[in-house]
């Protein structure tokens, strides 16, 4: 996402949209090439995209090649540039001599119409073709919707069945469907009304399609035998007599991998400096995991001696579902973890108004250092030491930008300014030789934080304690029965997928900076039984966003000849 608005205001510079078209793009089949790819291993979807087949995949390149990781310290509303510091970190990478690839999430049409904008970085540091990523792509979030729907529609049918039904009790129907925009008015819904010819009348609703357990699955699938089992597997309701009825009761899992046949394949595009990228899967962080899929990972690693890949958000929710979730399930070892910081979130956390966070202020970023500092703790807990990268913004000062650098000089840590927004890789260079300084010099030994088979609540007991630093756990009672009925279906052993506001390491979006003595409140525990973890529901915390007052869509167009505008 672009985050430097303010600026391209200042400077009176092109557009993240301006740049991306400008850009010279080269034909896929050449960015294959330099990855020693031959075009009829591919799938071309025009001349800038491309389809690769997961026998790329090279388990022993896996293991040995350099995976590097990067997340934030807690987000202003507008996001620090995780995806602009992370592709212009693999740029840097390259400038240096190395050969490096970045490995990203796809963009999801909500924020793209709502708030946020697109997801394929900003200013010189982007991934291309920039709309064509922005919107349909290759159809994989249309691929995945479908076949949420299809598990849906086959439910409701079941339901409507006299002679094949399971006896499933539309009462305790879990599954949701699902649609990749922000609509509130989906959130609670009614279906199969006016008369039995229509179905059964339930409460249903439906869910954003990154949220999906789909989209989970897919991002946490080897193979498409595994993600063909795991749709299987995927729990949608109960018995009259309480009994748990799966997708695999229904025959849903063939016709569900059948329709994802060609969304598990990773996505080859490239960088404005012509070095190839990878994007696949776009699970937000705040309600699912927040990172692109296992394959994409690995077929990155396969190809390229470095691969950068970014997790939603702050430390506190990607970072912390990569490496306990991720990792663990995939086996996978990050060798670095770069944290964006910028000055302004600082100023934010320090105490700073909206109107405020472009005015220097080196007390207030003294004060809102707290933040960062619990960010560098927590991957402290993982047993990694971060690299900082300070992502540049006009109104930065060399004061406070000294100040942090200090700050986090006394913690041991190396903070480097980035700025590839404004110079692409030339602005990152320094920052790529630190992370490198630190993969040769730093002693990992990489650790998640709790084991699987730990107890349900022992591990929301460390992730709220140790991560997002609470006093303790609070359950509703309908989060403890939902313990009960994943104890009684014996999946205690998942790990955990904490959905949780992404402004505060509380769950209240309110708490700036470092609060302490907070109690996190669980609402309620879905089960991801296909995917292969538990969420628990936190605070307000919602799986279909709302559009804001001003949407973005209202400054979108398109004219007669295809020209685009408004998108960021």
């Amino acid at each position: 996402m672009s985050v430097n608005m303010d600026m391209e205001i200042a400077m009176h510079v092109n557009t993240d949209l301006e740049i991306a078209r400008a850009a010279k793009m080269q034909h896929i089949v050449t960015i294959a090439e330099k990855l020693n790819i031959k075009a009829d291993q591919m799938e071309l979807y025009g001349q800038y995209k491309a389809k690769l087949p997961l026998d790329l995949i090279d388990d022993a390149k896996v293991s040995r090649n350099k995976l590097i990781l990067v997340t934030a310290l807690t987000p202003t509303p507008a996001g620090e540039g995780k995806t602009t510091v992370s592709i212009g970190l693999s740029e840097g990478l390259n400038k240096i001599g190395k050969q490096a690839m970045v490995v990203i999430r796809e963009p999801s049409l909500g924020p793209v119409f709502g708030i946020k904008g697109g997801a394929t970085g900003g200013g010189y540091s982007q991934v291309v073709p920039m709309e064509d990523i922005n919107l349909h792509f290759t159809g994989d979030f249309s691929a995945i919707e479908k076949a949420n729907n299809l598990l849906a529609a086959l439910i409701d049918n079941n339901i409507q069945s006299k002679t094949r039904s399971l006896g499933i009790d539309p009462r305790t129907v879990l599954w949701k469907r699902v649609m990749d925009m922000n609509d509130r008015s989906l959130r609670h819904i009614v279906t199969g009304l006016r008369g039995t010819a229509n179905g059964v009348p339930r409460e249903s609703g439906f869910d954003i399609t990154a949220a999906s357990e789909i989209m989970a699955i897919l991002c946490l699938s080897n193979t498409l035998a595994e993600l063909k089992e795991k749709c299987g597997n995927i729990l949608v309701g109960f018995t009259a007599g309480k009994k748990p009825v799966f997708a695999r009761d229904l025959n849903a899992q063939g016709a569900m991998a059948l329709l994802l046949k060609d969304a598990i394949k990773p996505n080859l595009v490239q960088t404005l400096e012509g070095n190839p990228a990878l994007i696949h899967g776009g699970p937000f962080a705040n309600i699912a995991q927040g990172t692109n899929s296992v394959i994409a990972t690995k077929m990155g690693l396969s190809l390229s001696d470095y691969v950068v890949t970014e997790a939603g958000f702050g430390s506190d929710l990607g970072a912390e579902k990569f490496l306990n979730i991720k990792c663990s399930a995939a086996n996978l070892k990050p060798s670095a973890v770069v944290i964006v910081a910028t000055i302004r979130a600082l100023r934010y956390h320090g105490g700073a108004n909206k109107n405020e966070w472009n005015t220097p202020d080196a007390e207030r970023v003294e004060t809102g250092f707290e933040n960062l500092r619990k960010h560098i703790e927590n991957m402290r807990l993982f047993g990694i030491t971060p690299v900082v990268a300070i992502n540049h913004f006009l109104s930065d000062t060399l004061e406070e930008v000294a100040l942090v650098q200090r700050k986090c000089s006394e913690m041991n840590v190396k903070a480097m300014l980035s700025e590839g927004w404004a110079q692409g890789g030339n602005g990152t260079v320094d920052l790529a030789k630190a992370v490198v300084e630190n993969i040769g010099s730093e002693t990992r030994n990489f650790r998640p934080l709790y084991h699987w088979n730990t107890p349900v609540k022992d591990k929301i007991a460390v992730i709220s304690e140790k991560i997002y630093g609470a006093a303790g756990v609070r359950y509703e009672k309908k989060a403890l029965a939902d313990l009960k009925r994943i104890h009684a279906l014996e999946l205690d052993h998942l790990p955990i997928c904490m959905a949780k506001t992404q402004k505060s390491f509380s769950d209240n979006d309110t708490l700036r900076g470092c609060p302490t003595g907070f109690n996190i409140t669980v609402r309620e525990i879905e089960i991801a039984s296909g995917a292969g973890f538990l969420i628990p529901i936190t605070g307000n915390m919602m799986r279909m966003p709302g559009l804001p007052e001003v949407p973005a869509a209202e400054h979108q167009d398109i004219d007669q000849n295809g020209g685009i505008s408004g998108l960021f």
